[in-house]
């Protein structure tokens, strides 16, 4: 049976160490990584911040608006969704092919759901189209991104990549490659030319999943 929300937070660590959170209430687990012994303050987080986009879209502002919220505990819960964000991305199991934009799509687009920033990433392949590797090559600004051609190559080197497929997002939600996206396009599979790596392709992703393929736009 789970756990009540209210007086749960003990409750909720129990069950969490026994190997059995996946019967713990998602308002007692945000409670328990808050330190709030009610267990009221998750579902006040959660009311104001649903699952999925409110929570990934947290800032420590949101959080230390709330009684008994300081840094450190605004701290823990940020770093548990971050870190949520990363086991998503890097999760293991077999190699998963890239082979249309819309592998692309599956493979990113929950992570960029709710970023405030455009995040520049390159999906790193071998001869059979396999993922290596996804490199989180920069963090930009609200609509550029800012990428060194050497940063991106220089891992995907590092990994023996044969190709890359680079992805980004686009926080406005139009996944509309802009004239900033094309000219970096070219200069990437230029790049990648001289140094043997193909530029599959340069996916960009909306806020809600829409995407576009400058391959398969002609622009690269």
């Amino acid at each position: 049976m789970a756990p009540r929300v209210v007086g749960a937070t003990v409750q909720a660590r129990d069950l969490v160490l026994c190997g059995q959170g996946d019967a713990v209430p998602d308002e007692a687990l945000v409670s328990l990584v808050l330190g709030d012994v009610t267990g009221n303050l998750g579902k006040g987080v959660l009311n104001r911040h649903p699952i999925p986009d409110g929570l990934w879209r947290l800032s420590a502002e949101d959080l230390i608006c709330y009684e008994g919220v300081g840094p450190v505990a605004a701290a823990r819960l940020l770093a548990s969704l971050e870190l949520s964000r990363r086991a998503t991305l890097r999760g293991g199991g077999s190699r998963p092919v890239v082979a249309r934009p819309e592998d692309v799509v599956r493979l990113c687009a929950p992570q960029f759901r709710g970023l405030d920033r455009e995040h520049f990433w390159a999906l790193a392949l071998n001869t059979k189209n396999q993922l290596i590797r996804i490199i989180e090559v920069s963090v930009g600004s609200l609509n550029a991104s800012i990428v060194h051609p050497r940063e991106l190559f220089k891992e995907a080197v590092k990994v023996s990549a044969a190709s890359v497929v680079v992805v980004h997002n686009h926080p406005s939600g139009d996944p509309t490659p802009s004239g900033a996206d094309v000219q970096l396009t070219r200069r990437l599979v230029k790049a990648g030319d001289v140094l043997g790596i193909e530029v599959l392709d340069h996916v960009v992703i909306g806020d809600s999943g829409e995407h576009s393929s400058l391959r398969d736009l002609g622009l690269m």
